[in-house]
Order: structure tokens, then C-alpha cells, then sequence
């Protein structure tokens, strides 16, 4: 089935809507980074909310490169944004590990900085008027666990969390966004890799297996793997169920 991107944006807008009055919530803030993710999320919050409540955060640690394309997309949605910079959070917290006696492997210096930008969304979502984080995560990432545990997989909900990256990109054309905002390679802003460079396959891999089934038996063996051993970001922590009784009924399945 051809994905059609303007049969699925009112439904979409819906939910999140919806997703919106459940948490109480009245502004979205969206962590922009220049990519196709966090700019069709922003541009979907602007469509679902109205652009007066979106809030946009910048987060470069340190200097960061590409930061134009950040500052570009805020200004062509024409949001309320900020720039935090999060070197003193980053460097902070390896100086003292230092200090400590404590090396920081190449993966804690890679999942920290992704880390600190999730606090550093919530210390704003929690100081403007009725702030949620948004989750900016799709499928095909998801899939294969491609993000941080509490840093980018956090946020309230996830209207990304069902589509593939192509389907974003398809999304992101029909929100009217300029299409350098959706090609830009999204990498781990240490080693100047991409994302399907650390992988080993390309998304477009692991969407045609989601989507049609269809996958190079060796890439299966990876994607599957992959797959299989990062469940653990996308659950609920496990409680230990005691036997004890609750009295009270709880209107979620969390408790059951």
C-alpha cells in the first residue's frame, strides 16, 4: 500500500491533540536539531496547537557545525525558541568522572550530550506555561533501538513513533516544509558518522523489512538482533507485583 501522507496528517493532528489534554499540557517544546524528525514533529505541533504554543530549543554543545539548519527551520515556522548551550552540562559531568577516576567509555560520551538536551527540555517544558516534551523518535530508529534510553526516546508521546523515515520525509513535504530539512543525514555528532554508517545497514533496509517483509537475509540476522536486545528502552519499568492488595482501582493496565 503507497503511503499516502495527506491521508494520515488529520488523524494524527487529532491524537496528538488528544494526547495534549490528557497530560494537562498547553505548549509543546520540541528539541530542534535540524533533522527531518525534530523539524516535521515542530511542524506538526505548529498545525496541531497553533505556532503561539510550540517552543522550540536549540542545544548545541559546544560549537556546533550545523547549527544554521536548527536556527533555519525555527524561523521558517516562525516559533518561540531558545538556544541552550549544554557544554557546561556535558563537560561538567566528564570532568568530575575525571576527577574521580572514572574513564568515560566512547558510548557514555556519545549517549550523554543526547542525556542532558532531555533535561534540559524538561527544566524548560516545566518553567512555560503548561510545557510537554514532545518525542521526536520514528519508527525505523526505534526498531533497531537507534536512540538514548532517557534521553532521546524520552517525552510524553511519540506522533512519530509509528512511521518509518521515509514517511516522515513524506509527512514533512505535505506540512510544506523546505526539503533541505528533510535529506540532512542524521549522525552522532562525535565521530562525524552517520546513523547508518553505526548501524551497518540503511533505514531504507529496515523500512522495507517493517513495511513489505522484504530484507537481505544477513541484514535480517542484524536488524532482528538489534531489535531483539533494546526492547528494554520502549517498556515500562518493571515493578515487582507483591501480592499485596490495592484498594483503589487504577484506570491504566500499569498496576494489573
Amino acid at each position: 500500500m503507497e503511503f499516502n501522507a495527506k491521508a494520515q496528517l488529520p488523524g494524527l493532528l487529532d491524537w496528538m491533540r488528544q494526547q495534549m489534554k490528557a497530560c494537562g499540557g498547553k505548549t509543546a517544546v520540541v528539541g530542534i536539531s535540524g533533522g527531518k524528525d525534530s523539524s516535521v514533529v515542530a511542524a506538526l505541533c505548529v498545525a496541531a496547537y497553533g505556532r503561539e504554543n510550540v517552543v522550540g530549543v536549540l542545544m548545541p554543545d559546544g560549537i556546533q557545525s550545523d547549527i544554521d539548519y536548527s536556527q533555519g527551520l525555527v524561523d521558517v515556522l516562525n516559533i518561540r525558541h531558545y538556544t541552550f548551550n549544554i557544554r557546561g552540562g556535558t563537560s561538567g559531568i566528564l570532568d568530575e568522572m575525571a576527577r574521580i577516576g572514572v574513564e568515560a567509555s566512547r558510548q557514555t560520551k556519545v549517549n550523554l550530550p543526547s542525556r542532558i538536551r532531555m533535561a534540559t527540555l524538561y527544566a524548560i517544558a516545566q518553567s512555560v506555561d503548561g510545557g510537554i516534551v514532545i518525542n521526536t523518535s520514528n519508527l525505523s530508529e526505534d526498531w533497531v533501538g537507534y536512540c538514548t534510553i532517557y534521553g532521546d526516546s524520552a517525552g510524553a508521546f511519540s506522533p512519530l513513533g509509528m512511521y518509518t523515515t521515509e514517511e516522515v520525509c513524506a509527512l514533512g513535504a505535505e506540512l510544506g516544509l523546505p526539503e533541505k530539512f528533510l535529506v540532512k543525514p542524521p549522525s552522532d555528532g562525535l565521530t562525524g558518522l552517520t546513523d547508518e554508517d553505526n548501524l551497518g545497514f540503511t533505514y531504507h533496509a529496515v523500512n522495507e523489512y517493517v513495511r513489505k517483509g522484504v530484507v537481505d537475509p544477513e541484514i535480517k540476522e542484524q536488524i532482528d538482533r538489534k531489535h531483539r536486545i533494546s526492547r528494554f528502552k520502549f517498556q515500562t519499568i518493571p515493578v515487582y507485583h507483591n501480592g499485596l492488595p490495592m484498594v483503589i482501582e487504577d484506570e491504566t493496565d500499569f498496576y494489573k
